[in-house]
């Protein structure tokens, strides 16, 4: 078994849980019933039932404007939906602000990176350790009350830093890192708060290929830690590689879930990517079978500077 695949026992929970949409499964650390977000006329989210595997990994796809960033937007607390519920670890977050949300231990990052450009590295780290005693008026103006807290979180930024190759850029400014070590920061980032659940919008968008292997093994490692992972991915290959569980949204709502070999052979995931005519396609010869869904290729925006620190 390869060092970085998931023990049996964290993928065991999913035998025999059949490949249907909202189908229950054992532990669910995040479910959700009913929620709706709607823009004027426009439906971008309509998820009647959905329940993620705890510990494992679970990739999240659709076609540009399936909803994908709407859903998780509403499920971390940066909008609000018109209906429903949802809960983590059994506790209802629908009307949970979005830093309440973190501090229940389910963090997420974005499509662009969300880094404090004018702030050094290792400022952006700090700033993200919740429950900081120096926070408080009255503590802050005792520095005996928090110094030994603010070592303790310096030390575990630097860990984290260290672990992603970014500690000899601790002193750099988060403005001047390129747009790969950014992705980077944002996912270390993230560790500070010591969650259960990260959700991961496009981490690997815009990421030369050497940094996308990076990225991949920092995800394993997150399952391998115990943690719950959610991302969103346009690179099929990616999501067959390291999803252990697959959910494909269109039009807001949730069209197939599975194992990731059976999603890349489920037709309406086909037909969202494909569109239904592609079974009607004069060059495709009689009887054969309909390519697995690869939505269009993304521009790797690749450069030296993109390349993993080292």
């Amino acid at each position: 078994m390869p060092a970085d695949a998931p023990p049996a026992a964290q993928t065991a929970v999913l035998d025999g849980v059949a490949p249907e949409i909202g189908v229950a499964k054992p532990d669910p650390i995040l479910v959700v019933d009913g929620v709706v977000r709607s823009f004027g006329g426009l439906t971008a989210v309509d998820v009647d039932h959905l329940e993620l595997p705890r510990g494992l990994i679970t990739g999240l796809i659709g076609p540009n404007g399936a909803g994908k960033t709407t859903f998780f937007n509403l499920m971390t607390g940066f909008d609000k939906p018109n209906e429903g519920t949802w809960s983590f670890n059994g506790e209802p977050l629908a009307g949970v602000s979005a830093h309440n949300v973190a501090r229940r231990g389910m963090v997420r990052t974005f499509q662009l990176t969300k880094s404090l450009t004018r702030l050094k590295v290792i400022e952006n780290m700090k700033l993200a350790a919740t429950q900081q005693r120096g926070e408080r008026f009255l503590s802050a103006l005792m520095p005996p009350a928090w110094r030994d807290q603010e070592r303790d979180i310096e030390a575990r930024a630097m860990d984290l830093l260290a672990r992603f190759k970014l500690d000899k850029m601790r002193d750099e400014y988060a403005g001047t890192l390129s747009g790969g070590q950014r992705k980077l920061l944002e996912m270390a980032r993230a560790l500070m708060v010591q969650p259960e659940m990260v959700m991961l919008d496009e981490p690997m968008a815009g990421v030369n290929p050497v940094l996308t292997q990076s990225l991949l093994r920092h995800v394993k490692d997150l399952r391998g830690q115990g943690m719950t992972v959610l991302f969103v991915e346009h690179d099929m290959d990616v999501v067959m590689d390291i999803s252990d569980w697959v959910v494909c949204m269109a039009e807001g709502r949730i069209i197939a879930e599975g194992p990731p070999e059976s999603i890349g052979t489920n037709s309406a995931v086909i037909d969202a990517y494909l569109g239904r005519q592609h079974d009607e396609d004069p060059a495709v010869a009689p009887g054969a079978s309909a390519e697995p869904p690869h939505p269009e290729p993304r521009t790797q925006r690749a450069s030296a500077a993109d390349e993993e620190p080292r």
